[in-house]
């Protein structure tokens, strides 16, 4: 190949005749050849190097050493004594071939017009300002230069691209399919126009898309370059434009180095191929508790929408030979399909409700994060590998197979690899891959990312090829579009490495970034509380915000300048450098500081350090959504903790923490060691079963000691005010005829009435310091539980009613006549107004048909009569009848129990004495006579009767007849 280039490249004809006919001709003869008819002829030109169209894989690398150029004795563009870089000639357009850059007289089609030769496609570049030219050479005549192809291989945002080198090519152009493939992984990766046009050599005019500036990584240089995008399928060309800044050097007429770690990869490209690993070592078996039965659950329903896509991946682990179908089943786990980035699914089991409560624990240990970075020291070049489907190139014994049995809505599926969801596969995968990176200096493995680490290129080759091997070995594969290599600057674990040491990744500090230029001098104030509460972290601070001092003089007028616009940008640098975001150590204490203000909600992530400070982690804030800002402040304050809790999930979780708020009345809802109160609305009960997942505790600290999260609330980083609503489910329908009252009847009743409506605006703008009338005491009282929802006001989860709907309300809560307790316990779990429980009391009181209903007054314990000493001493009177038309008065001694039976003609108290006085004349006077409330035994007659005769009367309660007896029984 490389004596071709050369052959094909001598202007010496005579040399090249004489080589043309050698039977056996290498490479070092024609060298040898060529170098003496060179010595011998003086005035022949220098050879030219020849670039040929390629896009091979196999030599990726061009040496970066420097080469120092002879200049040519005879202008190849007109023949003369002289530099052609100063010729007139140099763009002139050549009559005999019609191409640019020689005339006639020294044309080489015009001299070899019968001989072999090599036609040059030339592409020329107009621009405005400047020309290019663009060369790309085919040899139509000799088939073997056909087949030589130079590429070199580069990471182009992130992705790894092959282009060609075209030496004779000013700028470097990418296709569209390239540019699709390269924005696929940064979004925010866009065009823009160019006046460049590209005219091929025969005249067709090159479409451009545009141009952009791209991450480009090669070697162990890092840099930003543009590039052009040509529209259609065309080549990838490398131009000379990104040659200097990538090192890139040709070394004689046709010699490329390659780079060793190039070598490495293209030595063990098996382990990139895409086929699903099989890992080589003992088949992984999973230790399940032998007093856990075997649980077998039922499919899912599929979506229709995935069923197809689920059918085309069960298709293909079948044919991988990770899942085998089966008809009998010990365990059955139901399926969960989360959607991957190319639109297709991940099949998953759902094994926390399967065999997870069976599993043993795992004990090996996962890798401290601050433990693997601290092992970085030294590392200037870095390559970062991904293992392809992680966990699924483990093959797992029979009895694990059994245990992991999926169930489909196409049946039973044995899983013969380990699975994503095992809660034992991360130990276990860490410890596979923790024995093959074992003894390998500056490797570092967590889970399926390893880190290589090296002091030069040639170090991390060695090291990458020690690695490569043992996964070969081993049988596990790498995913090629993940995997980095050569790199001065690498995102690992939520870090940028580079040689200089670990920084905190941009995202983690976007808060800060993106807060926008104060308007005032309350929202510059806030701003510097928080520069102010991280001085001990921060270098040089009162030099750099002192402009931003002066502006909040009392004797200065608020004017924002360069001057200020200046200094606040560059304390937003101080705030997101190193020296104030410590690194995340999961030993030490984790805080989380969280705040709300009227617009926004934000919070800092924190280290308890040695020393009793707190040094921030990461930083988060955002803007409340047009719904979140009618909440009502104690809504607002537990917003921000649930929103940063989850923000820092991926810190917190699994871990103890402890969260600081300024609002004290959040203490009594979140505290972990407090039971939740009964009056809480829906929100904040969801809010409150979230925390139940963490291990926290909660504090209260005043706000004017939380300034670093005070500032990120009340300047928040803007985000859309789009409003995703809950999923909705759906547990029961049912229909019912009765009339409601609608919230936005209540809405419109509530700005009408003259109290609710003065509440609801304090509940939007804020509330008053003190009372300006006693009817809004209880209102005021209930401040920190009151909200709004769709314009109605809310007493935690009840609705406050309007004066104008609260009789209707009662009307119809009492529809059933429910009685005062059942009443006030339907009324309290809906709505509330003042006075609530006497408007009930009041109504319930007031109504006929409860009232003639209500039960009987409890009765009085029975007090037995005392037996009497004598005969006659108390007896017991009553009427009885009518019987047979007659009515009679019974007398009864108490002593004896004799009866007397008088019938009467008429029931008065004149016909009573007259009996009576009988009786008396026969057996005497009785000491104590005992009635009911008769007209004839109250009278004033009867009572003089008795009084005459010194006898005691006694009358029983009213509505109790048991008292009289002894002549009731008669």
């Amino acid at each position: 190949m490389l004596r071709d280039r050369l052959v094909c490249g001598l202007r010496d004809e005579a040399v090249q005749l004489r080589l043309f006919a050698k039977k056996v001709l290498t490479f070092q003869m024609a060298q040898e050849e060529a170098l003496s008819a060179e010595a011998a002829c003086k005035h022949a030109s220098e050879i030219r190097a020849v670039n040929v169209d390629s896009s091979a894989p196999n030599i990726h690398h061009m040496s970066s050493k420097r080469q120092t150029y002879k200049q040519a004795n005879v202008c190849a563009s007109c023949g003369g004594q002289h530099n052609r870089a100063l010729c007139r000639f140099k763009n002139a357009v050549c009559r005999c071939c019609q191409k640019v850059g020689h005339i006639e007289r020294v044309c080489r089609s015009k001299q070899r017009r019968s001989k072999p030769q090599a036609k040059a496609n030339t592409i020329s570049v107009a621009d405005t300002h400047q020309s290019y030219l663009l060369n790309r050479i085919s040899c139509r005549s000799t088939p073997s230069l056909r087949s030589l192809k130079l590429s070199v291989f580069l990471s182009i945002e992130g992705k790894r691209c092959q282009l060609e080198v075209d030496s004779g090519s000013d700028v470097t152009i990418i296709s569209e399919q390239t540019f699709e493939y390269l924005r696929n992984n940064n979004k925010k990766l866009k065009l823009a126009p160019t006046t460049l046009s590209l005219v091929s050599f025969l005249g067709k005019q090159v479409k451009l898309m545009g141009s952009c500036v791209v991450n480009v990584d090669y070697s162990s240089i890092h840099t930003r370059l543009r590039i052009f995008v040509a529209k259609g399928n065309c080549p990838n060309l490398l131009g000379l434009e990104w040659f200097k800044p990538l090192g890139i050097r040709i070394e004689g007429i046709n010699h490329i180095n390659s780079s060793p770690v190039e070598s490495v990869l293209r030595k063990y490209k098996a382990v990139f191929t895409p086929d699903l690993g099989c890992y080589a070592g003992e088949p992984v078996s999973l230790d399940l508790d032998p007093s856990v039965p075997p649980i077998r659950m039922k499919a899912r329903k599929v979506p229709f929408a995935l069923k197809e896509k689920i059918d085309m991946e069960l298709d293909k682990l079948v044919k991988q030979k990770v899942l085998e179908p089966v008809s009998h089943q010990v365990w059955a786990t139901p399926i969960v399909t989360p959607m991957k980035p190319d639109g297709s699914v991940r099949i998953c089991g759902d094994y926390k409700c399967t065999i997870n409560k069976a599993l043993l624990k795992h004990a090996y240990p996962v890798p401290a994060v601050n433990h693997l970075l601290a092992s970085l020291a030294g590392g200037k070049v870095f390559a970062k590998l991904d293992l392809a489907q992680a966990y699924q190139q483990l093959v797992v014994d029979k009895k694990t197979a059994d245990a992991q049995t999926i169930i489909t809505h196409r049946g039973a599926f044995r899983v013969k690899r380990l699975q994503f969801g095992v809660s034992a596969a991360p130990g276990i995968f860490q410890g596979v891959i923790d024995q093959l990176t074992k003894g390998i200096p500056g490797v570092l493995p967590y889970f399926d990312d390893i880190l290589i680490a090296a002091k030069d290129e040639s170090i991390l080759a060695k090291r990458l090829a020690t690695l490569l091997k043992r996964f070969y070995d081993a049988g596990l594969r790498l995913n090629a579009e993940k995997c980095k290599f050569c790199l001065r600057r690498i995102e690992f674990l939520g870090f940028d490495i580079d040689a200089s040491g670990i920084h905190p990744s941009k995202q983690k500090v976007a808060a800060i970034h993106n807060t926008p230029q104060p308007r005032n001098k309350k929202e510059l104030q806030t701003f510097l509380g928080l520069l102010n509460f991280y001085h001990s972290f921060l270098r040089n601070k009162a030099t750099v915000a002192e402009p931003l001092h002066r502006l909040l003089d009392k004797e200065t007028k608020w004017k924002w300048t360069n001057k200020h616009k200046k200094a606040f940008n560059q304390t937003k640098q101080l705030l997101s450098s190193d020296c104030v975001l410590t690194h995340y150590d999961v030993k030490k204490p984790l805080v989380l500081i969280c705040d709300a203000s009227p617009v926004g909600i934000g919070a800092v992530l924190c280290h308890q350090m040695p020393n009793g400070k707190e040094a921030p982690i990461a930083f988060y804030s955002r803007t409340l959504t047009s719904t979140e800002r009618n909440y009502a402040q104690i809504d607002k304050e537990a917003l921000a903790i649930i929103a940063s809790v989850k923000k820092f999930h991926d810190y917190l979780y699994g871990r103890s923490f402890q969260i600081i708020t300024d609002h004290k009345p959040l203490l009594g809802i979140f505290a972990p060691n407090k039971e939740t109160p009964y009056i809480l609305s829906p929100r904040m009960l969801r809010w409150t079963v979230m925390l139940g997942a963490y291990v926290y505790d909660i504090c209260y600290r005043p706000g004017k000691l939380i300034a670093n999260a005070d500032i990120l609330s009340r300047l928040p980083t803007k985000v859309p005010d789009v409003e995703i609503p809950p999923p909705l489910e759906v547990l029961m329908l049912e229909s019912d005829d009765a009339v409601i009252m609608k919230a936005n009847d209540i809405a419109r009743m509530s700005l009408k009435d003259p109290v609710i409506s003065r509440v609801l605006n304090w509940a939007w703008k804020g509330w008053p310091a003190k009372l300006s009338d006693e009817k809004f005491k209880p209102f005021f009282s209930r401040q920190l539980e009151i909200s709004v929802h769709k314009g109605c006001l809310l007493w935690g989860n009840r609705v406050v009613i309007p004066f104008q709907a609260r009789s209707r309300l009662l009307t119809m809560l009492h529809d059933g006549h429910p009685g005062i307790v059942r009443m006030k316990a339907l009324a309290r779990s809906y709505f509330w107004w003042p006075k609530m429980d006497e408007d009930i009391e009041k109504t319930v009181n007031t109504c006929n048909v409860c009232q003639s209903s209500r039960a009987a007054m409890p009765k009085a314990p029975v007090h037995s009569w005392e037996t009497p000493n004598n005969p006659w001493s108390r007896l017991h009177i009553d009427f009885a009848g009518p019987f047979q038309e007659k009515t009679f008065l019974i007398v009864v001694d108490a002593f004896s129990k004799w009866l007397e039976v008088i019938p009467i003609s008429e029931m008065s108290t004149r016909t009573v004495i007259e009996e009576l006085r009988q009786l008396f004349a026969t057996h005497g006077l009785p000491n104590t006579i005992v009635s009911d409330n008769a007209a004839q035994f109250a009278s004033a007659e009867f009572q003089q009767f008795l009084k005459r005769g010194a006898i005691r009367h006694t009358r029983i309660a009213p509505f109790h007849p048991a008292s009289n007896g002894q002549a009731e029984r008669m």
